[in-house]
């Protein structure tokens, strides 16, 4: 039955779907507000109010009108309560094509900073080296290039790829094992589906992780099962029947740390011994800033380890070029599997082979690498001058770190957060449904995503929002 709440201002009818509470009430507010059922400057209950006629946890409401305000959706502000954000256009029911009189709608209201997890800064991104390199990788491509192609990938792409990964993350390779992706997205639905063919029901995954990655597999009928977590990581001790455990295990997202030595062994092992996978996401794995990079876990074992990498954290997510190192077994399926129409573009992966052989992508990597160093060396900085009561950790390497808070006070400071026109996410959002590891108050910053002349202003709003020292 929908559910009905009425306040001095506005009487709405909700019902919340989806796979969970919080991300149902979300949905379903954030299509209140799309379709025009929430007008803008609509104030909308307390999360007291609204927690109490839903029947359902009150930080459950504030973490919703947390996640939309981040959005844009919603706007926050002390004194005035949660309303709809002004300038948010309703989508209308007909799409009608701009004309010449007709005003384009506007675009709707973005936080002032964005320190959410995941970005790299696109500013950056380096269009004229790009450029050079799709010139000369156009000029060089035979006809047959652009015909649909080998649903692996392009050959110029994983004979770059197969130098690089060996050279740069200690990856086992040749080049067909090696099968180019729209995204890491599109690798985990392959995997799954060759999982679900072979019968596997369960997949074990970290209890800190990629909420996106476990609605994926879930849906494709693989039940996610979390490991326990400490400080040397993701425990594989527990590790039985599952047909494969999806890692981070060189730069665990989001906790930061590296998976202990001890703990990267026995996962291999437990792989050998029971004919499991290993699926290792090495998203972020070229930043690594106060010591070498943390080699690949693939290169242990590379019949059991399934090794995915991404462009979209060193160059930009927009490429859509993700690829994944496969045990030979498993790679003419996974071909099969992907189907005979190759949906990555073909000048895109021509240029970035071009831009792995002519040395363009290392002289990127270096130069970012240095930028977001920078960047994390100002934020541990201006956090111990101006919030020392909070800790930064997991900051040796990525592109976000995150700030321990005093228990209790996560929801607080992501509504003051909200305020300060902050798009931020707090730990709890990351944290695995069914983990059993204790609840920490915390947020995740990503410090990737402001271009350099926005940086200190992001920072301002950071620590303007974070809970102030206990009093003596």
């Amino acid at each position: 039955m929908a559910n009905s709440w009425a306040t001095s201002a506005v009487d709405l009818h909700l019902e919340p779907t989806g796979p969970g509470v919080r991300r149902g009430l979300t949905d379903a507010l954030r299509e209140a507000v799309r379709t025009g059922r929430l007008a803008p400057g609509t104030r909308l209950p307390s999360s007291r109010t609204l927690a109490a006629d839903l029947g359902i946890a009150r930080n459950t409401v504030a973490e919703a009108y947390a996640d939309l305000v981040a959005e844009g959706w919603l706007s926050a502000r002390q004194g005035s309560g949660t309303r709809v954000a002004a300038g948010v256009p309703p989508t209308p029911s007909r799409q009608v094509a701009p004309t010449a009189t007709a005003p384009r709608p506007r675009e709707r209201n973005r936080p002032a900073h964005d320190l959410l997890p995941g970005l790299p800064d696109l500013a950056s991104f380096p269009r004229a080296e790009w450029l050079k390199a799709a010139r000369r990788a156009l000029a060089a491509a035979p006809n047959q290039a652009f015909d649909y192609g080998d649903p692996r990938g392009r050959v110029e792409l994983r004979t770059a790829l197969a130098g690089y990964l060996a050279r740069a993350r200690g990856v086992r390779t040749d080049p067909d094992r090696i099968l180019i992706c729209a995204g890491i997205s599109q690798g985990l639905r392959i995997l799954s589906a060759l999982l679900r063919a072979r019968g596997a029901s369960t997949i074990a995954v970290e209890s800190y992780g990629l909420y996106v990655h476990w609605d994926l597999l879930a849906d494709t009928g693989l039940r996610t099962v979390p490991l326990p977590f400490d400080e040397r990581g993701t425990n594989p001790g527990e590790l039985t029947d599952e047909a494969a455990v999806l890692l981070t295990p060189a730069h665990q997202f989001p906790m930061g740390g590296t998976l202990h030595r001890d703990r990267r062994a026995a996962v291999v092992d437990w792989a050998r011994r029971t004919g499991g996978l290993v699926v290792e996401d090495d998203y972020d794995g070229e930043f690594r800033y106060d010591r070498q990079p943390v080699g690949a876990l693939q290169g242990l074992d590379p019949d059991h380890v399934v090794y995915a990498g991404t462009a979209s954290k060193s160059l930009a997510p927009g490429l859509r070029l993700a690829w994944l190192v496969l045990p030979p077994d498993l790679m003419e399926e996974a071909a099969k599997a992907k189907g005979r129409v190759d949906s990555c573009g073909v000048l895109d992966q021509l240029t970035l082979a071009e831009f792995l052989t002519s040395g363009a992508y290392d002289r990127h990597v270096r130069a970012a690498r240095l930028r977001y160093r920078r960047r994390r060396d100002a934020l541990v900085a201006e956090l111990a001058r101006r919030a020392p009561q909070v800790r930064a950790t997991g900051i040796a390497a990525g592109l976000h770190v995150v700030l321990r808070l005093p228990p209790g006070t996560e929801q607080e400071t992501l509504r003051a957060a909200a305020w300060q026109g902050l798009a931020v996410h707090g730990l709890h959002r990351y944290r695995h449904p069914e983990a059993t590891v204790e609840r920490r108050d915390a947020l995740v910053v990503g410090y990737g995503t402001p271009p350099d002349h926005a940086w200190s202003g992001a920072l301002d709003a950071l620590c303007a929002a974070l809970p102030e020292s206990p009093t003596a």
